[in-house]
C-alpha cells in the first residue's frame, strides 16, 4: 500500500478491535515525530443539549417502534 486511498480503504475493512490499535499506534507515531494532535473540540452547553434531547427521542421512537 502506497497511496492514502489504499490505506483508508484496507483500514475500513479491519474489524473494530484493530482499528483501535491502528489509531493508537499512529498517534503514537505522531507523538514520537513531534507531531501535534488537533486541540479537543469545544460545543456549547446548548449543541450539547440539542444532542441529548435528540438522543432522547430517538430512543423514545426506538422503544415505540418495538
Amino acid at each position: 500500500m502506497s497511496t492514502l486511498a489504499e490505506i483508508e480503504k484496507a483500514a475500513a475493512a479491519l474489524p473494530p478491535e484493530q482499528k483501535q490499535e491502528l489509531i493508537l499506534f499512529v498517534a503514537a507515531r505522531l507523538r514520537a515525530e513531534g507531531g501535534e494532535l488537533p486541540p479537543p473540540r469545544q460545543f456549547s452547553k446548548e449543541r450539547m443539549a440539542a444532542w441529548f434531547a435528540e438522543d432522547e427521542a430517538d430512543m423514545q421512537q426506538f422503544r415505540q417502534s418495538a
